[in-house]
Parts: structure tokens; sequence; C-alpha cells
């Protein structure tokens, strides 16, 4: 009898729906937290020191997001996922990720190049801290504000940098300035009577140390990711200056152009020939996706380029890739392209390695830095070449390069375009 009330009350999928009401309560109840919104603070360890990182999660729907944060600096990860019990942090344009098991205020996984081998650096994080190297309070012993006339030493080779650091309280922002770029945005703190200061865009992974030796001078070590160390000495000097960035990669003898013909990342080959360019001013970025210098400089360029393109200027970026594989490079470059919304095209010209981008280009003297910039006349001449690239970390400097940058295109559109036969 009851059997049969049974069916008639409940009918068979009916009577499934306890069950499966009682299963769903029971995965939803052992679903992992996601991380908490709100500020964290991570560390990477590298080289037995621990590298500050500052970021924030947000969370819209079922959807998280994040951001790195250095000094006034803010870079936008919007492919943030997770699976299981971890969270994985793709980083921005770069082929690098965090991967961390979370239990919403704890994160402890690692970060991840996944373009070079063996660099896997453990990571932790903390829900809820905000502080760099040292919580904010009391008066620090030493004062680090000034310009310095740096010099970084690696073994038998020595390099050239200025230094330039701002201290409020404990709280220190700076950067370093180089021939071939600078070291973007630098945040830290005085501790003990030293300056720490690191960054982390995502690829970069930087940790500075300093201590006074004297009345104006600094030693210190510089930290890079997996295996890079560097000492390095600065003494202050508000006249510290670099080598010309216009002096340093130039044409050969012999030459007065630029010629390649390279794939753009659709396949179809490209070289300055092109009806594209003709009687036009064009500026070539030498640059790759992995450099974090390039992307600064690409913010520029595209915002500039929007507002003159129309002048008669062509903007073509030439990629230098992590790999010698077409699908892969051209991948990054479009990913890139869409996240910064670039309006200028780009074509695929080989390998990061300077020595093998080198010889792509076999007209310059060497490829010494990511990103380059050539600036070519309508009558497809070299005009000039400007090493590096001097980033909005860097203040004035960044103000000083743009003014440059504006007065050496408007030199060459003054010229008149060549008489016959197009620029080439």
């Amino acid at each position: 009898m009851w059997p049969l009330i049974t069916r008639i009350l409940y009918p068979k999928n009916m009577r499934l729906y306890p069950f499966l009401l009682l299963v769903s309560i029971l995965v939803s109840c052992s679903r992992p937290p996601g991380p908490k919104p709100g500020p964290w603070r991570g560390v990477i360890g590298m080289q037995g020191q621990e590298l500050p990182i500052n970021f924030t999660i947000n969370k819209k729907g079922n959807t998280y997001t994040a951001t790195l944060k250095n000094v006034d600096e803010e870079i936008a990860l919007d492919e943030v996922c997770l699976r299981g019990d971890s969270v994985v942090m793709v980083m921005h344009i770069f082929d690098s990720e965090i991967h961390a098991r979370t239990d919403g205020e704890i994160m402890d996984g690692y970060f991840v190049k996944n373009y070079e081998k063996d660099v896997k650096l453990p990571f932790k994080a903390e829900f809820g801290e905000e502080y760099r190297f040292a919580k904010s309070g009391g008066l620090p012993s030493e004062n680090f504000t000034g310009k310095y006339a740096v010099e970084f030493v690696h073994e038998q080779d020595t390099t050239v940098a200025i230094g330039i650091f701002n201290q409020n309280g404990n709280e220190v922002a700076g950067t370093f300035l180089t021939p071939t770029g600078d070291y973007r945005y630098l945040q830290g703190n005085v501790v003990d009577g030293k300056m720490m200061l690191s960054a982390f865009d995502g690829n970069h992974a930087y940790v500075f140390a300093a201590t006074k030796t004297g009345e104006g001078t600094l030693t210190g070590d510089f930290w890079n990711g997996k295996d890079w160390h560097e000492t390095w000495t600065g003494t202050k000097d508000d006249n510290a200056k670099l080598p010309d960035a216009e002096s340093l990669t130039f044409l050969k003898d012999g030459y007065d152009k630029i010629e390649f013909s390279f794939p753009d990342v659709n396949g179809k080959m490209v070289s300055l020939t092109d009806d594209k360019f003709k009687d036009k001013v064009v500026i070539l970025q030498i640059f790759g996706t992995w450099c974090p210098n390039c992307m600064d400089e690409t913010k520029f360029l595209s915002k500039w380029y929007i507002k003159n393109e129309d002048r008669g200027i062509e903007i073509l970026g030439l990629a230098y890739e992590a790999k010698d594989d077409f699908a892969y490079a051209s991948g990054r470059v479009k990913k890139m392209k869409e996240k910064l919304s670039v309006p200028y095209g780009f074509v695929i010209a080989g390998n990061k390695d300077k020595e093998e981008a080198a010889k792509t280009l076999p007209m310059l003297n060497h490829i010494l830095s990511f990103p380059t910039t050539i600036f070519i006349g309508k009558d497809g001449t070299v005009r000039n070449i400007h090493t590096g690239f001097t980033g909005p970390g860097t203040g004035i400097y960044y103000e000083r390069f743009i003014q440059r940058f504006n007065q050496i295109v408007d030199d060459c559109l003054r010229e008149a375009p060549p008489a016959k036969g197009g620029n080439f």
C-alpha cells in the first residue's frame, strides 16, 4: 500500500528531488571561498629576499579582477579565475601568472613566467594589509631624498644611472634612469636606517636596498628575479647626466635607410616600400610584449598617434618575442594590442635575444635596448634613433622626452617630400 501511495504522491522524478537538494547544499557548503575583495599584501621570495607587492582584489557578481599597485601606477588584471581552492591571476599583457591556494584571507602559491625555464618563485599574500616593507609611523633616522649619480656593477660590467628618490616620513618613492630605460615605479620604506624599494608589474620583480656610507653617498644591492644580482653606489649630484640616448644606436657606414620584410600578426608581409608608408614620416618601435618599458612606450605612442595620424605619420611596431614561434609571438602581440587598445600595426620581427635581433636589422650597429625608436623622414632616410624610453615614472624626465619626441617629428614633417618616385 505505501509504495503505491509513494508512487502517487512522489512521481519518479520528484522522488530524487530531496536527494539532489541535499547534494546541492553539501556541495555549496563545501565550496572553497574565493579571495576576499579589498587590499592585499603579497610577498615573492627570490634570492633570499622578500619582494613585497600591493594589490587589490575586486569582485562583481561571480567575476574577479585584481589591480597591481606601484606608487601612482595601477595595472588592471582582468583575467582572474578560481580553480577549486586556488586562484589564478594572469599578469596583464605578460605571459606570467600567480597561482595560489586561498582560504579567503590567505594566499599560498607561486609566481611563474611561462616563457622562461625554471622561473617559479614562492608567493604568499595576506588580506587587509597595505604596507610595503614596513608600516608607517615613527621618525626615520635617515633621509634619502635627492638625485644621485649611480653606478651598477655586475661582475666586470658597470652601468651608469641616475637615482631619484623622494622620502616622506618613512615612505620612499623613486626610480633609476639608465642609458637603456628606467626602472619604472619603485616604492618602499626606510627600515632601520636602510632604504628598501621594490617594484612588481607582472614581469619585472625588483628589490633594491641602500645604506648611507657618508654625507650624500650610498651603497646598495639590486636583486632582479630568480638569479640576477648587482651592487650599486650613489653620490648625491643635482647635475648627474646619462649618455645621449640619441647617440647610442646608429646606422653603420654606407647605410641611410632601414630595410626589412616581416610578417604582420596575420602573416602578411610588410616592408617600408609599401604604399601605406609612401611620402610619410614613419616611426619604428623596436619592442617586445614581455617588456614593461615597451608597455609604457606603447601607451604613449597609442595616445600620440590618435592625435597625430592625420598629419601624415605612420607608426609600425617591430616585435621581438620570447619564442621563435610565429603563432606564439603573434598571439602575444594580438593580446597586447587588444588590452592596450593600440591603433597602429605590428610585425613579427624575431627573437628577443639582442644578438639575434640585431641580425634582422644588419644596418644598425646593434640593438642595445627594448624599446628603441627610429624616426624616418618622408624620403625614407633615417633621421634619428632614440635608445630606450624614459617613462611616466620618471616625472620631469618623461615630460622632457615628450618635448624632444615632438620636436623630432615636427622637424621631419617640415621636410618636403621627394620630388619623384615616392619615398623609397
